[in-house]
């Protein structure tokens, strides 16, 4: 009997030799996805092979992906920036605006031909620990009535965002990238130029070739090949780009037309939260590591000629469970012209104390009241509250038939007041 149990045990303590190799791996040495992983490198995008401001299909790709892959991004928040949880008001001069929006890539995705759409599904955000929001003069929604400058800094994780200068104020993590898109081809790039030069000559807002910090500098920067046809950042456009769309949550899918071959994928201006409005300029804006898998749809770009998004439940998990809402209209003071119709030069939008089927003036009428609200029942300032409606207000179409007066809504998310 004994024999035989020493028989056993000899046998058992040979199996667990022979097999410990394998005893010893656990399911993290088990992998399957192919990576691609496009680094930061240097400080800023000056110094960064694999960073570039600017669009222009001579803008050479950083690497080759395939359909499937994991492509990972090391991103750049959208001032290219120094801030940080000691900045302050005062560095905001320091900014150089000629340096948004630093963009990861581009990525050439083998087999994309233009003429197909690249569906990008967003696999992860992982986002870094510092963000901002901030006014800056000259700029945002109500930039007429914000003309001081402000900061705000944000301590992030992967459930909330909070910060000394918003005290009882906790923003849910909601991350998306605030640019993703591809580059353009030559036709679409002086198709673009033509047309917001014609803007221009209206007195309306449009950004020409800025070459000053422009990157790649060979090609947009001052002594490049093609200067004065590198597109700027700031407007979003047929090829994607600054969007700034936060329904673009992590698994949905987007729908980008290819403009060249390979599509030139880029990603960058990561938001960790951000109201639909974007309303002081700026989300939570910050670095980040984003994770894409991309799909090639044949010839579907004579159908999808802009972007298109494909989601879920993505788009309710992202809905507030307690909500204000306040209601605007297309009215205004007599003699007001506020700052987007002001290259209409209209007489007749000076003296009317009501415009006819005009959004703008309706979400401006709706966030004004939305502000005015978070000041007298929440005790914020009114930087504060206009931050807060930056990253956590929804300004939203009510309706558009009940003429004169077209309604937007603004839709406060009480969630983030933490009590």
């Amino acid at each position: 009997m004994w024999k035989k149990v020493a028989n056993l045990a000899m046998l058992a303590g040979a199996a667990a030799v022979a097999f410990a190799p394998h005893a010893a791996a656990d399911t993290t040495d088990v992998t399957w996805q192919t990576k691609v992983v496009i680094d930061k490198k240097g400080d800023h995008c000056v110094d960064d092979p694999n960073c570039f401001n600017r669009y222009h299909p001579a803008i050479p790709p950083v690497t080759k992906a395939k359909p499937g892959d994991m492509i990972i991004f090391h991103t750049r928040d959208a001032l290219d920036s120094d801030l940080n949880l000691t900045s302050n008001a005062d560095d905001l001069a320091a900014l150089d605006l000629n340096l948004v929006h630093p963009m990861t890539g581009p990525v050439h995705i083998e087999g994309a031909k233009r003429g197909d759409v690249l569906a990008v599904t967003v696999v992860d955000i992982a986002p870094d620990e510092y963000g901002y929001t901030v006014i800056v003069p000259g700029f945002g929604f109500l930039r007429d009535i914000y003309t001081k400058p402000h900061l705000v800094n944000w301590k992030l994780s992967r459930t909330h965002a909070v910060s000394d200068q918003m005290p009882g104020i906790k923003v849910p993590y909601e991350a998306f990238m605030g640019s993703v898109g591809v580059l353009p081809g030559e036709a679409e790039t002086d198709a673009w130029l033509a047309r917001e030069a014609a803007l221009g000559a209206a007195k309306g807002v449009a950004l020409p070739p800025q070459p000053m910090g422009a990157l790649p500098s060979a090609v947009c920067g001052p002594n490049g090949s093609h200067k004065d046809k590198c597109l700027r950042t700031i407007p979003p456009r047929e090829n994607g780009g600054n969007m700034d769309v936060q329904q673009m949550q992590v698994g949905t899918t987007l729908l980008l037309p290819c403009f060249i071959d390979g599509c030139g994928l880029f990603v960058g201006d990561v938001h960790y939260a951000q109201g639909d409005g974007e309303v002081s300029g700026t989300a939570i804006e910050t670095g980040a590591v984003v994770t894409l898998t991309t799909e090639i749809r044949k010839g579907q770009g004579a159908n999808i000629k802009s972007p298109a998004v494909e989601g879920g439940a993505q788009i309710k998990n992202i809905e507030p469970s307690r909500f204000y809402q306040t209601i605007g209209l297309p009215i205004k003071q007599a003699g007001e012209v506020p700052p987007p119709m002001q290259y209409l030069e209209s007489e007749k939008i000076k003296n009317l104390e009501n415009l006819s089927e005009d959004l703008t003036l309706a979400a401006r009428d709706a966030l004004i009241k939305m502000i005015d609200y978070i000041q007298r029942e929440h005790g914020l300032t009114a930087e504060q509250a206009y931050i807060l409606a930056s990253v956590a207000v929804d300004l939203r179409v009510g309706q558009v038939v009940d003429v004169p007066n077209y309604v937007v809504t603004a839709v406060l998310n009480m969630d983030v007041f933490d009590k």
